[in-house]
């Protein structure tokens, strides 16, 4: 999985050169602008400051990305050098309304992982 991520600076387009992957892309107030199975062959373009996320399928998932900016700037949402990193443990409490426990989960989730997430089983908790 490709860290969720946006473009600070430029638009992107995206050509897929082998593979499937689920790719969203949400715009700044949640509106979806793309949710979907794209596959070899396939081009989607992603608008300037809009949040994508990219999930490889088990068959795994290749691409190439033009930029209309020579010097392209992606922001990372989650993971070492993330927007949520930096923040005060506060302030992700009072915009998410949760406890400090998980404003800290939420900062520091990836451990030292930057840009490209391993594989994580899902933990399963039955009442």
């Amino acid at each position: 999985m490709i860290s969720p991520h946006w473009n600070v600076n430029a638009h992107a387009i995206v050509y897929i050169t082998r593979g499937r992957a689920r790719f969203e892309i949400v715009g700044q107030r949640g509106n979806t602008l793309h949710d979907s199975e794209v596959r070899q062959g396939q081009v989607v373009v992603v608008p300037q400051n809009f949040a994508t996320l990219i999930r490889a399928s088990n068959e795994g998932f290749e691409y190439v990305a033009f930029f209309t900016n020579d010097n392209a700037i992606a922001s990372n949402i989650v993971g070492r050098d993330s927007v949520l990193r930096g923040m005060p443990e506060e302030v992700i409490m009072n915009s998410y309304r949760i406890s400090r426990e998980e404003a800290r989960r939420v900062k520091y989730n990836r451990g030292q992982e930057i840009a490209l997430f391993e594989p994580r089983s899902q933990e399963r908790r039955y009442a």
